[in-house]
């Protein structure tokens, strides 16, 4: 039996804020593995703007080579459809019965839980990693919300630095990314770079 955290995202791009999470994840002593899955569809976003998706799987695969803890998991590209993460734990648990599931989520998406698809749901399959980020004013109220309602969530205070991924596509900006990252993109002249 492991822990696995799974670790979801457009990762559009892989910046250091998601680094960060990442290496904080891997630090975690009761975590055995971290899923970094990246999001065929998200369902929560503009898909116009997303680069092609072996790229942003490649981004994730350059940064799991950092952690012995990580591991790329393209479980969201065996199916059609959005990418919710209810459906992607129900599949995980079905695929792996014996194993915890963990799910990692910003602040800011703590604070829009109980907004996801079918989040009653979601909340009495898995756990929760909420990140409190700096500058979310309404974490604690969201966290006691989503709480009161039956949700297992850890919370980690780890300094983890606030980026606009929006921002960041418009202007690649080398020390907002993991060098590998960086490097990435430039090779590959994505993001207009």
């Amino acid at each position: 039996m492991a822990n696995i955290a799974i670790f979801g995202g457009t990762f559009n791009p892989f910046h250091i804020g998601h680094y960060e999470m990442l290496s904080s994840l891997c630090n975690l002593e009761h975590i055995d593995k971290v899923l970094v899955m990246p999001d065929k569809i998200p369902p929560h976003k503009d898909f116009d703007n997303v680069v092609d998706d072996i790229h942003r799987q490649n981004m994730c695969a350059l940064v799991c080579d950092d952690f012995s803890k990580a591991e790329l998991c393209l479980i969201e590209f065996e199916r059609e459809g959005k990418s919710y993460t209810v459906d992607t734990i129900k599949l995980l648990k079905k695929k792996h019965p014996q194993d915890n599931f963990f799910v990692a989520i910003g602040g800011d998406m703590l604070s829009t839980l109980d907004t996801w698809y079918n989040w009653k749901k979601l909340i009495t399959l898995t756990s929760f990693i909420a990140f409190k980020r700096e500058g979310l004013d309404d974490f604690d109220s969201a966290f006691k919300r989503i709480k009161h309602c039956g949700a297992d969530i850890i919370v980690i205070e780890n300094k983890i630095t606030n980026i606009s991924s929006t921002k960041l596509r418009k202007r690649i900006d080398k020390s907002l990314l993991p060098k590998k990252v960086y490097d990435y993109i430039i090779e590959k002249g994505i993001y207009n770079v």
